[in-house]
């Protein structure tokens, strides 16, 4: 079985290999690297994988921009070799430090030997910090700065925290092409290299997810770059992230999306998440759904014990709405639910209208405490949240329903004040 195990594993790496590197633009090449089996991106669900992408420009200066995870150098290196001898690269562009983009850094170098490691200021000391060598030939790139490669050159566009702070864009103006570091990407692993040889709704579904958990919390700075890109007059018919699919079908779609969800808008829609001891919140959170979308508001129900916190916040990103349902244990909350706000309060959604309910036993302060963190997130709060006793009686089903349509009729004011 383990011989089995390993050969198993070697047949999948040998196919990862031999996926074809893929032209871009002209004399630019994706040479990255698709993970088929990660599940798991530090509390993220991908459950259809990822990659890490890279790109090389061939040009008087042969550019590397960003490099792959630790564990995927040789795909990197075999695509690489299809175009060129990777001794011929000069300069390494690190957009990003992140360990999905740098983590084969070093392995990178030591083959490269490039003249320049090219970052941003915050970048060249996240690179110190992260592998402590100070012989690296590092050129520090000032925000806006152009460089000539050639017959192209790069103008390096600061976006700290975006989400981290070194995060930078490279941008080529004579191929009208932003490679956008850890914006407008998703995490899914293809075949396919470019957005308009994949289904456009599972596409821009990944987007969301992708945005909801990685890029929700800095919406501010989104919609300052966007704001910047504009005033800057950059055309952009192509953009090349640092995971999942190259834009050249959909900019448009994906910029607008990006400027819908940075404003934190929302449609008349509600979600009621919900956790259950012995069933009697589970009943509560029903009759609360069911007042809801009496109110022509639709809704989606959303059991924390089979629905990943990941994909909860994707409901969350457009919901106007949410509705919380937990029992109390231990003087708290049940832990999926607790583990649930600890994860979106770090995400910071804004604008939503919040509401609390859930059965207790002799105590009955999880209602208080989810309330307590939709009010530190400012959601608004009409209503105080209900509380029932062991297992909830007709009476109590009404008013948790009553409790739902006065909820659905707050998001319909809301969006049609």
């Amino acid at each position: 079985m383990h011989d089995a195990r390993i050969g198993f594993f070697q047949r999948d790496q040998n196919m990862e290999k031999k996926m074809k590197t893929v032209e871009v633009k002209k004399d630019i090449y994706w040479v990255g690297a698709v993970d088929w089996t990660i599940r798991d991106f530090h509390g993220y669900s991908t459950y259809k994988g990822t990659t890490y992408n890279s790109f090389l420009m061939l040009d008087e200066k042969v550019v590397l921009f960003d490099t792959v995870k630790h564990g995927k150098v040789d795909q990197l290196l075999a695509r690489i070799r299809e175009v060129i001898d990777p001794s011929r690269i000069d300069y390494i562009v690190v957009n990003h430090v992140e360990m999905d983009h740098s983590g084969g850094l070093g392995e990178v170098i030591d083959v490269v030997k490039p003249e320049k490691i090219i970052c941003s200021t915050m970048g060249k000391k996240a690179l110190l910090e992260h592998f402590h060598r100070e012989d690296w030939p590092y050129e520090v790139a000032a925000p806006g700065q152009t460089m000539g490669m050639g017959r192209r050159s790069v103008q390096f566009i600061e976006t700290r925290m975006l989400h981290w702070p070194d995060s930078m864009f490279s941008y080529i103006p004579e191929e009208k092409l932003l490679i956008s570091s850890d914006a407008f990407g998703e995490h899914w692993a293809t075949s396919e290299r470019f957005d308009d040889e994949v289904d456009f709704s599972e596409l821009m579904a990944h987007n969301a997810k992708y945005y909801a958990n990685i890029l929700l919390l800095y919406s501010p700075l989104v919609q300052k770059l966007l704001q910047k890109v504009r005033e800057m007059g950059l055309e952009i018919d192509t953009i090349a992230p640092d995971h999942g699919l190259i834009k050249r079908a959909h900019v448009g779609a994906i910029l607008a999306a990006y400027d819908v969800w940075s404003r934190h808008e929302a449609r008349k829609r509600a979600i009621v998440v919900y956790d259950t001891m012995w069933h009697s919140t589970e009943l509560m959170a029903k009759a609360v759904a069911d007042g809801i979308n009496r109110e022509g508001v639709s809704v989606n129900m959303l059991d924390l014990q089979v629905n990943h916190r990941s994909d909860i916040m994707t409901e969350v990103l457009d919901a106007k709405a949410i509705l919380l349902g937990s029992p109390t244990l231990n003087n708290g909350m049940l832990p999926r639910m607790a583990g649930f706000l600890a994860y979106m309060k770090g995400l910071k959604p804004a604008n939503k209208i919040g509401a609390a309910f859930g059965s207790y036993g002799w105590s009955g302060e999880a209602v208080k405490l989810m309330n307590d963190v939709m009010s530190d997130l400012k959601f608004t709060l009409p209503e105080p949240g209900i509380r029932v006793k062991y297992v909830p009686t007709e009476s109590d089903l009404r008013e948790c329903t009553e409790m739902g349509r006065r909820i659905g009729r707050a998001v319909n004011e809301s969006l049609n004040p």
